[in-house]
């Protein structure tokens, strides 16, 4: 898969949820690899600030980013719909502290994306696959996150409140497909008893009966209603029975829920990769959702390439006689097995390394280590495959080293080791030079990495 971006810019405009400024958003194309970024237009140097888990200065009510004095705040929703549709690469424009609330929800933003459409780029998805099991928890709150390896994403909440009207509630999402369709319109939600409290804080400035569900769950007298609607500027209104005080209906029993899964989305689009995991969110809010995203993300930076997945019980894509039918080499120098993963650009091969392979005779008798130069030339012929994969008569050509570059060896490779390659081009094929660079792998380890460059040339 590759990398995604807008087909063209769009524009969106509202009031902020917490400071009650008139805002405008603009969502721009951006080229691969750069990511989500948030840029304060608003601001004399306009800084731009990466919208990346370690950038994330508060979670109050909200998911904060910042550089030095500048700050964007009420990212999640927008961040949301950018992961959802896939998009890998926005800079979002913005002329003030905050993004707009607009009505509460996702479905402006997700409405928008299709409207402009994505664009593909030519950089590969870099998705972060999820091998095992990862849990953070919050004793004081009860509040726990948990990722377990999937060969897909999803997320699953669980929020829980001391409350008649909310004590709790799930929400799913199996397939991002679905998000516009079952989340993307879940509004934030807020209390009344919460309300003079926030306000008291500076926050909710621009929250309205239009951009919030708003909660009465718990008696308050008239006088304190009245006070209530004094402070945001609201016209006076008895509240008879505890509910839902908004005149437009909840869109699911569930909607609360489906909210809090939203933003869990949000917040994980700050990893700075596309996931491959199954999320579980119990009680989850903005604070334990960047716990957990700093953890996760902490993880992304220290890891330069996941180790491929091999499954030795599913059949290779090509097989050992296969290979024999792209690549000339033979006994003893045909060095990989079989081809498990391939497509225009990457290739994934297996080599099981036995004690019977020549080399050990001399390389070292008493302490058998395959040499370095063999498994950068069974990177090659990881490479030659892909190329030659893609010709008439791939018998008629040979591939040849150009150069070498950039060569290092991690860990030594022994009999019973099974080498997994990772070979990729670096850029498109041009004269019948490829240019690769290769990964060998022993389990989760990198064993070696090298790049080079090879000469597709048609045998006399």
């Amino acid at each position: 898969m590759n990398q995604l971006t807008l087909k063209e810019a769009f524009t969106v405009t509202g009031k902020g949820l917490h400071s009650g400024l008139e805002i405008t958003a603009t969502f721009k194309p951006a080229p691969e690899n750069h990511g989500y970024k948030f840029q304060r237009i608003d601001l004399e140097d306009m800084p731009i600030i990466d919208a990346l888990a370690e950038n994330v200065v508060e979670t109050t009510r909200g998911t904060v980013i910042g550089k030095k004095d500048a700050k964007v705040s009420t990212i999640e929703h927008a961040l949301a719909a950018l992961y959802a549709a896939g998009i890998d690469n926005c800079l979002i424009e913005v002329n003030a502290p905050e993004m707009p609330i607009l009505d509460g929800s996702a479905v402006c933003y997700v409405e928008e994306i299709e409207r402009v459409g994505v664009e593909e780029q030519n950089a590969d998805k870099d998705f972060y696959i999820i091998k095992q099991k990862t849990t953070i928890r919050d004793e004081e709150t009860g509040s726990m996150i948990t990722i377990y390896p999937d060969e897909h994403f999803s997320v699953q909440t669980m929020v829980e409140y001391n409350s008649p009207i909310i004590p709790n509630q799930f929400a799913v999402l199996d397939e991002l497909a679905d998000f516009k369709k079952e989340v993307s319109s879940a509004r934030t939600f807020v209390f009344v008893r919460e309300i003079e409290q926030l306000l008291n804080h500076g926050l909710i400035k621009g929250g309205d009966l239009e951009n919030a569900i708003v909660i009465y769950d718990r008696p308050l007298e008239q006088e304190q209603i009245d006070s209530l609607c004094d402070l945001i500027g609201m016209p006076h209104r008895k509240l008879d029975k505890l509910g839902y005080i908004n005149e437009t209906p909840l869109k699911w029993d569930n909607e609360p829920a489906r909210h809090k899964l939203l933003d869990v989305i949000g917040d994980l689009a700050l990893i700075g990769r596309p996931l491959k995991g199954r999320v579980v969110a119990v009680r989850p809010g903005h604070t334990i959702n960047n716990k957990f995203t700093r953890m996760l993300r902490k993880e992304v930076k220290h890891t330069e390439v996941q180790a491929p997945i091999y499954d030795p019980n599913k059949p290779a894509l090509i097989d050992n006689n296969g290979v024999r039918s792209l690549l000339p080499h033979r006994y003893p120098f045909l060095l990989i097995d079989k081809v498990i993963e391939i497509d225009q650009k990457h290739i994934v091969s297996v080599k099981n390394v036995t004690t019977n392979e020549p080399f050990f005779q001399g390389h070292f008798p008493q302490e058998p280590v395959m040499p370095g130069v063999l498994i950068i030339e069974a990177m090659a012929q990881s490479a030659g495959v892909l190329v030659l994969n893609t010709v008439d008569e791939p018998e008629r050509y040979s591939t040849y080293f150009m150069k070498i570059d950039n060569v290092k060896f991690r860990q030594k490779v022994v009999p019973g080791d099974t080498l997994v390659f990772h070979a990729s081009l670096m850029s498109e094929i041009r004269r019948g030079c490829a240019v690769v660079k290769g990964y060998a792998f022993v389990g989760e380890k990198i064993v070696t990495e090298a790049e080079f460059m090879a000469q597709i040339i048609k045998n006399k």
